[in-house]
């Protein structure tokens, strides 16, 4: 009995997966399993059951009806078990446990330290750690609830939940524009001494948009390339060059004059941020009890 109702679950939790990620290759990536065993545990429970529970096309896989009545049927015990083992509740019916979590680090100084610490005090049962870096972090292998990140995903199989989105915006300090020039049109970057922000998929092409005008594409040079934004940020304050940084970054150097917007009448493509979550199906109810208080927390602030 018992040994029959693990296989049940563990059938039913591949089979939330697929549901949920709408693909084989993407629930194996977020189990950590295969494939090949993703396809086998969702066959046993089809033929368990005497009905298809898929519909499988070569681009994506959908449920079926039987498929959709099984979901609503067992995802919310599926997600109440799921709490129950990261120990979701206190004694007292308040969150507890501890949320472990990352961003990088100029955004975790001007965002979600402050988030952090309004949850915090609502919130006294939970424990939290918080990673700063720019760097991307291996949620599994480091035992990371919940990662913030801005601006593009690469890895299209993690699980990103969008919370709201950020301007980019050119800068550089007053003396260095005062000794360079200011730079009238996008085409004038590209003989400045800019700054690349090596973790960016294309630190040195940016393309510039304005009103009633076509879209500006240009190549920089960069004479110094750094892998921090902190880092980048101290450089462009102290009139190293220009560069790009995110609003969050560059909030308080542009209110207190260490900073100015280069090309103000020009935009560039706005970024995003992102709730990421490691592989599994379940989510801690106090992981998802911040990720919504910080997408609240994120929209005051854009």
């Amino acid at each position: 009995m018992q040994r029959e109702l693990h296989g049940n679950l563990d059938r039913l939790l591949v089979f939330a997966a697929v549901a949920e990620t709408g693909g084989f290759t993407a629930a194996a990536d977020q189990l950590g399993i295969t494939k090949a065993n993703v396809s086998l545990q969702v066959s046993r429970l089809e033929d368990q059951l005497g009905t298809a529970l898929f519909t499988r096309t070569t681009r994506r896989v959908r449920l079926t009806d039987a498929g959709q009545a099984l979901y609503e049927r067992t995802a919310p015990a599926l997600d109440t078990l799921g709490n129950a083992f990261h120990g979701a509740g206190s004694s007292e019916g308040g969150l507890s446990g501890t949320l472990r979590l990352t961003a990088p680090v100029g955004h975790a100084t001007q965002s979600v330290a402050p988030a952090l610490a309004e949850f915090a005090a609502r919130h006294p049962g939970l424990q939290f750690e918080l990673y700063t870096g720019d760097r991307v972090l291996n949620l599994v292998e480091e035992g990371i609830d919940l990662a913030i990140r801005l601006g593009e995903l690469r890895d299209s199989s993690l699980r990103a939940i969008r919370l709201g989105g950020f301007d980019q915006i050119a800068v550089a300090a007053p003396d260095y524009l005062a000794r360079k020039g200011t730079p009238q049109t996008p085409d004038d970057l590209a003989d400045h001494d800019w700054i690349g922000f090596t973790l960016l998929r294309a630190p040195l092409t940016w393309t510039f948009t304005r009103p009633g005008s076509a879209p500006r594409t240009v190549r920089m040079r960069a004479r110094i390339r750094v892998d921090s934004s902190a880092a980048l940020l101290a450089l462009l304050q102290r009139g190293a060059g220009i560069s790009v940084l995110d609003q969050f970054s560059t909030a308080d150097a542009l209110r207190d004059g260490r900073l100015v917007r280069a090309l103000p009448d020009w935009s560039l493509p706005a970024g995003g941020v992102y709730a990421v979550l490691p592989p599994g199906p379940h989510v801690p109810a106090y992981v998802r009890a911040f990720v919504e208080f910080y997408r609240g927390f994120v929209g005051n602030k854009v």
